[in-house]
């Protein structure tokens, strides 16, 4: 699938389009991914939906900018982003970060979501991993976030359970978004705007959790029961506040559900969004 470009607000973005008269479906990657964090999901569900993915601004090979973006402001750019391409209604997907601009795109613009499926999604509660916390402080940040083998394993780590069954494809990928030229940069910078010393920021989960207790669209929380990065009783505890909510656990599955189980996760979008 050939790759388009388009350009918002002076930031030019990348993104795959599966095209086609269908209700629309919007993929969110976390931080740190891209696009291709979606692959099975461009591709097996096209059938059924125009599928959109993009690398948001500062991640994959979107542009690279000083600018440092919180889950609120990715959230206005994406709905500028739609706007461009004219499309006013949409189902949203995301996973972790994804998850979070999900949230916070549903209550911005209630009357243009349908449907929302959160995959591990972060904001949900403060518990963070001690990289991630180490990473907020500003000397250690810049040591741990060097792009090297070293940050590319660690991502590798982190963010899939069963690391010996990822395609090369995925490591490559992987591999490309740490090493390009100013993306861990922009990735600390990211980080500090959602995760402190202490975890994922109070004020910023707070606003996630009231914004999904009152949201109007339906939410389908999906977790991997083994995420290393965002625990599952995020989701679960996230589920019992949000009025008219389901939750699917994925047991043997990480940080990742649409890499790691893509057949189950498919199936749970067609049954959910269908």
């Amino acid at each position: 699938m050939k790759s388009l470009s388009l350009e918002v607000g002076n930031i030019r973005v990348r993104y795959h389009d599966t095209g086609k008269d269908l209700p629309v479906l919007v993929l969110l990657h976390g931080i740190g991914g891209s696009l291709e964090l979606w692959q099975y999901q461009l591709t097996s569900l096209s059938p059924y939906f125009r599928v959109i993915a993009l690398d948001l601004p500062n991640h994959g090979l979107s542009d690279i900018g000083e600018k440092a973006f919180d889950v609120v402001e990715y959230a206005d750019f994406m709905w500028a982003f739609l706007d461009k391409l004219a499309i006013s209604k949409v189902h949203l997907a995301g996973n972790s970060m994804g998850g979070a601009i999900c949230i916070h795109m549903s209550a911005s613009q209630p009357d243009r979501v349908d449907k929302m499926v959160l995959l591990n999604a972060a904001t949900l509660g403060r518990q963070t991993p001690l990289p991630f916390r180490l990473m907020s402080l500003p000397v250690i940040g810049k040591l741990l976030a060097r792009p090297n083998k070293v940050a590319v394993d660690q991502q590798i780590n982190s963010i899939f359970l069963h690391t010996n069954a990822l395609s090369d494809e995925v490591k490559l990928i992987i591999h490309r978004n740490v090493m390009r030229d100013g993306a861990q940069k922009a990735f600390l910078r990211t980080l500090n705007k959602m995760v402190s010393w202490t975890g994922q920021k109070k004020s910023l989960c707070q606003l996630s959790l009231e914004r999904l207790k009152s949201t109007s669209c339906s939410v389908y929380f999906v977790h991997g029961r083994q995420d290393a990065v965002l625990p599952y009783q995020h989701s679960k505890n996230a589920h019992q506040n949000t009025p008219g909510s389901e939750l699917v656990i994925l047991e043997n599955c990480g940080h990742t559900p649409q890499i790691e189980m893509p057949i189950e996760v498919n199936d749970l979008f067609l049954r959910f969004l269908k």
